[in-house]
């Protein structure tokens, strides 16, 4: 029995990149289904917010919808209600609802 603990201290240890590989990899795994999309999501919504143009229908984070009325570098100038206009920082755009459509409640 002493034999096959003798026999087992005496075994190379593995090389050191060996034991990070498993880190490596999770890595990876997190960068290629987490990060990578996300970034990509984040690119696509930066793009939409910097196309908005006047008459453009839209979302807000806060879940307002409204009509674009003016649009500068930073501020947009959404009319919420016929009168009523409200200024939003255009970070805080959600999204761009398409034109047309049918009313909810029909």
């Amino acid at each position: 029995m002493l034999d096959f603990l003798a026999a087992a201290a005496s075994a190379d240890a593995p090389p050191a990149w060996i034991q990070w590989l498993p880190i490596v990899g999770m890595i990876a795994i997190f960068w290629f289904l987490i990060i990578r999309p996300q970034m990509r999501q984040q690119k696509q919504h930066r793009e939409k917010i910097a196309g908005i143009k006047k008459g453009d229908q839209v979302v807000t984070a806060g879940g307002i919808v409204g009509k674009v009325i003016k649009v500068d570098d930073s501020y947009a100038e959404i009319e919420i209600a016929q009168g009523v206009r409200v200024k939003a920082v255009k970070s805080t755009i959600g999204d761009i609802v398409p034109p047309g459509g049918k009313a909810a409640n029909d």
